[in-house]
């Protein structure tokens, strides 16, 4: 059996070819890796295996009868959803055009007929092993936002604390105009901004009166270790800001690196209002919830005290002023902002 040093776990591949002779000699030789090989010999029979098992990449020639290859990958990925599912293209035409749109279609790479087979060896290695570290990635991100979860049901106070911010940290950021971009690092900061919490003691988060000073000094450490567990994700790069400075202040009084005036990323600024509304107007351990007259009053000295960004402050003022029913976390919505923020993860993750 050939040896293959690059792929030590099988992987599961389901060929697509209307010839019977070229699906045979193309498992054969991949099963020589001891892959698991499923065939179909037309496209609808692959999608019908494709709703039932789960696979590794699909090979599909470019030319079948009734459903050809890209109208194949073009189902695939829109009406399956299978959008990480590497798709490669075996075609004996040449054409550029015909190649760019199998690619506009859905398809990861391509091979032409004839193929040397160790050229076809290494192109499947190369699009599993992608899809195996995006997976990888993507039970990380679960498992963080599961932790996440784990910390807000562990305080009986914070309730949907953290869907609460997500929801409003995005309504403020449209109001700002940000971009998408900036408003998913909103979305995924409002779960995980607290997640370095996770290494601080329960005696601590949970202490009904003031910390003293030995215990101010672990609960300032959550910010740090937030973004320690969360700084090698690629799609969690740009709410990194967020999990490390939303207790920064503008004149360098706050925490944990002690940032002044532009060194807090904007991002941080935006978000940082969001979570101290939400402290402010809900019931803490060691306060009551504030009406949103206090709130503001709050506010506003903070901003006397050069803490805040005096027109970020207005804004927000505006948006609580004249879209307060924008600020209610509609009915559901923590159920559908999971499974949009995890969407949303995985298109992040492709870029």
């Amino acid at each position: 059996m050939p040896e293959d040093d690059q792929n030590p776990t099988p992987y599961h591949l389901l060929i697509v070819d209307d010839d019977e002779q070229h699906r045979r000699l193309e498992k054969e030789f991949l099963c020589q890796f001891e892959h698991e090989v499923v065939e179909a010999s037309n496209g609808l029979q692959a999608l019908e295996i494709l709703r039932s098992q789960d696979f590794d990449a699909v090979l599909l020639d470019k030319q079948m009868p009734e459903l050809d290859g890209d109208q194949l990958c073009e189902k695939i990925r829109n009406e399956l959803n299978l959008h990480l599912l590497p798709l490669i293209m075996v075609t004996g035409n040449s054409d550029r055009t015909e190649l760019v749109k199998s690619l506009k279609a859905g398809a990861n790479d391509f091979i032409r007929k004839p193929y040397n087979q160790t050229e076809l060896i290494a192109r499947i290695n190369s699009a599993v092993k992608l899809k195996r570290a995006t997976d990888q990635l993507d039970d990380m991100e679960s498992m963080l936002f599961t932790l996440a979860r784990m910390i807000e049901a562990k305080d009986k106070h914070t309730g949907n604390h953290c869907a609460r911010l997500s929801h409003i940290a995005v309504v403020f950021g449209k109001k700002l105009g940000l971009c998408n971009r900036d408003l998913l690092a909103l979305k995924q900061g409002g779960i995980l901004h607290d997640i370095g919490k996770l290494g601080v003691p329960d005696n601590i988060l949970a202490k009904p009166g003031k910390l003293n000073p030995d215990e101010w000094r672990i609960m300032q450490k959550h910010s740090l270790i937030g973004y320690e567990m969360c700084k090698h994700l690629k799609s969690m790069r740009h709410t990194l800001p967020i999990i490390a400075a939303h207790h920064e202040r503008l004149d360098g009084s706050g925490y944990p690196y002690g940032l002044k005036g532009d060194e807090i990323p904007y991002i941080a600024q935006v978000f940082q209002l969001v979570d101290i509304f939400d402290a402010l107007t809900f019931e803490r351990p060691y306060k009551p919830a504030f009406s949103i007259e206090k709130t503001k009053n709050i506010l506003a000295q903070e901003v006397k005290n050069k803490w805040r960004d005096p027109k970020l402050v207005n804004s927000f003022f505006e948006l609580i002023d004249k879209q307060p029913e924008d600020l209610q976390l509609p009915e559901n919505y923590e159920q559908d902002m999971d499974e949009l923020i995890f969407s949303q993860i995985v298109s992040a993750l492709k870029e």
